[in-house]
Order: C-alpha cells, then sequence, then structure tokens
C-alpha cells in the first residue's frame, strides 16, 4: 500500500545522466510529499488550480522546474495545455519507458518513480507538435470522422434498398454519385414509378432507361422506406458538417502559412470525391514552402494527413528513419511463433 508521506533513503546511488554537466546534476531526493489537487471533475482554468504566474508547491519556473506527465486516454491534455500555456517545458512520457516501478502498481507510486527517473535526468518526451498543429491535426481527425461516418450511412441506404428488392447497385456503379441521390431523394419523396424515376439519370449512365426501371421494382414497405429517409438525411447532415469542417480548416492553414507564393504547376490529377472545396494545395504549400503534392503516391487527400500530424517542422526527429517509426511506416518485427502486433508501437502515440 502506498503511502503519502514516508522518508525514502537514498543514500550510497548516486546516478548522473551522460548528457547533464556535473554542475547540474539533480541529487536525489530524500523525501517524498503528496499533495492531491482535486481536480479531476474541474475545468483546467478553475480556481482548484494556482495561477501559472504563481509559485507552485514543487517550483516554480524560475527554478527551472520541469513538468512531467503520464496519464491513460486523454485526460492529460487540459492540464498539458495549460502547463504549456505557462511557457513551462513539459514532457509526456511514453508509459513503456517508465512501466518498471516496483512492487504494487499505485498512481502515487508511479508519481514518485517518474519523479525519481527525471531527477536522473532518464526521462524523454514524446512528440507533440505544436499548438497551431495539434488545433490543425484535431480538425483533420474530425474530418475523417466524419467521413467515415457518411460512409456508414451509406451502407444503412443501401440495406434499405435491399430490403426492399430495389437492386439500384446493379445499373449504377455509385449510389452516391450524380444519379443515385437524385433517385434516392425521389423515393423519399414518395415516388415509385420506375420510368420516372430512370429519367433521373446521367448522360453518362450506360444502363437502359428500361434497365434501371426494371432494378427500382421493389415492394415499397414502410419500415424500409423509414429507414433510407432518415440514413438519407444523416448523409446530408454529414455533408453539411464537412463543409463546416473544410471551412475551419482552411481558416487554420492560413493562421500557419509562411510564404504568400503559389506553387509551381504540377500533373493534372482528377479531383478526389472527398477532397476539400478551396483550393487544398496551394494552402498547404504556403503553409509548409514544399509542395508535397509533387511526390509520387501523395495527393491533396494524402498531404494535408501528413502535415496534421506531424507539422512542417521536423527538426524534433533525429533522422528521417525516426519520422517513419514514428507514422508506424516501418515493417513490423513479428517472429516465428510469437503474436506480436505490428501496430502496437503506433497505438503508443499520444492523441
Amino acid at each position: 500500500m502506498a503511502q503519502r508521506n514516508r522518508a525514502v533513503s537514498r543514500a550510497g546511488l548516486q546516478l548522473t545522466h551522460p548528457m547533464l554537466p556535473a554542475s547540474t546534476a539533480a541529487a536525489p531526493r530524500t523525501s517524498w510529499q503528496y499533495r492531491p489537487t482535486g481536480t479531476r471533475s474541474r475545468c483546467a482554468n478553475s480556481p482548484a488550480l494556482p495561477p501559472i504566474s504563481s509559485a507552485w508547491p514543487i517550483g516554480s519556473r524560475r527554478a527551472g522546474w520541469t513538468p512531467w506527465r503520464w496519464s491513460p486516454l486523454a485526460y492529460w491534455i487540459a492540464l498539458f495545455a495549460l502547463l504549456d500555456a505557462g511557457s513551462f517545458t513539459v514532457l509526456l512520457v511514453n508509459a513503456r519507458h517508465v512501466k518498471n516501478v516496483s512492487g504494487r502498481k499505485s498512481d502515487v507510486l508511479d508519481c514518485q518513480w517518474l519523479q525519481q527517473l527525471m531527477s536522473y535526468g532518464l526521462l524523454r518526451g514524446a512528440f507533440r507538435p505544436a499548438d497551431g498543429v495539434c488545433a490543425l491535426r484535431s480538425l483533420a481527425r474530425q474530418r475523417a470522422m466524419l467521413l467515415r461516418s457518411q460512409s456508414r450511412y451509406v451502407q444503412h441506404m443501401q440495406k434499405a434498398l435491399t430490403q426492399m428488392n430495389i437492386q439500384l447497385a446493379n445499373v449504377i456503379a455509385d449510389v452516391v454519385g450524380a444519379t443515385g441521390p437524385k433517385i434516392l431523394r425521389a423515393i423519399v419523396a414518395g415516388e415509385r414509378d420506375g420510368h420516372a424515376l430512370a429519367a433521373l439519370q446521367n448522360v453518362r449512365i450506360q444502363a437502359s432507361v428500361e434497365a434501371i426501371a426494371r432494378s427500382l421494382q421493389g415492394t415499397w414497405r414502410a419500415e424500409h422506406w423509414f429507414a433510407l429517409r432518415q440514413a438519407l438525411e444523416a448523409f446530408d447532415l454529414c455533408g453539411t458538417q464537412l463543409a463546416q469542417c473544410d471551412t475551419e480548416i482552411e481558416t487554420q492553414i492560413e493562421r500557419l502559412h509562411i510564404i504568400e507564393d503559389a506553387p509551381a504547376k504540377g500533373k493534372k490529377r482528377s479531383r478526389a470525391r472527398n477532397a476539400p472545396k478551396f483550393d487544398l494545395r496551394t494552402r498547404l504549400f504556403q503553409m509548409c514552402g514544399v509542395d508535397l503534392t509533387r511526390s509520387d503516391g501523395i495527393d491533396v487527400t494524402t498531404a494535408p494527413v501528413v502535415l496534421s500530424e506531424i507539422g512542417p517542422d521536423l527538426s524534433r526527429f533525429p533522422s528521417d528513419k525516426h519520422c517513419a517509426s514514428w507514422l508506424g511506416l516501418c515493417p513490423g518485427h513479428q517472429d516465428h511463433g510469437r503474436q506480436d502486433d505490428a501496430r502496437q508501437d503506433q497505438a503508443q502515440r499520444p492523441p
């Protein structure tokens, strides 16, 4: 059982980090003091936390105090942002590097173990981009979540059509292309005539009007029609939220731009369906000064994913191998007879 106040003897134990000068090597602490803050259910800006400019119980900025933090899930984000805004050098520690604490595991023992490792200079902070890039990353992840939700509602619409014996997918390759939404909205509005629905086809549809009309002869059960209507409404709502998210992403990228030039004319590529409606290629070039879309395999939908995760400044990575490893692009080392998950390292990245 962990004790809140206990004296820990460190006599005869001297460790010095090789990268630290002898004059700045931290001496081992001789006592521990545990003091709960009671901020679990409070906002980071609540009066429960003292102001950053005031003297903290552990130290102050002038005393060279470096906060460190290990926390599961996303509970650490609010406190991390609060301390980072106060000009602290905050370290987000990987749990793999500090899990070898002896005895029974508890939050108090973890804090004591972290403090001991930090005093010897044995902790290394995980990579976390700048605050502006973090905001862009949150918006990019929100957009990806909306796209996944929109694709699920497309599956719901296809299921409702199949349950009504409407085989629209046999004559139209994309249910949510140019022709599919028109037919679906007409069905939701109450149209049941197959020829009237087939007349809504686009000129690029190769199927004939008779083939489309035969595929639209269904049972028209009321419960499946209701499910189709709700799925279509949810699909439209995701489209509206995607447009709003694209506006926020464009605004955030403009805040991070460093140059005003435009990229050189590159290869003409087909426009991706899920790409934002604004000129994303120019905005990304003004943000990082390099046209990433000129690389093979990277288009306007791939480049913002990379930049929103790591940002334009790659100086935090010692080499390109470190960057590829952090992105999870390195092949997994799986030995025969072992069940190691190749995505385990990627799951350890902080949110």
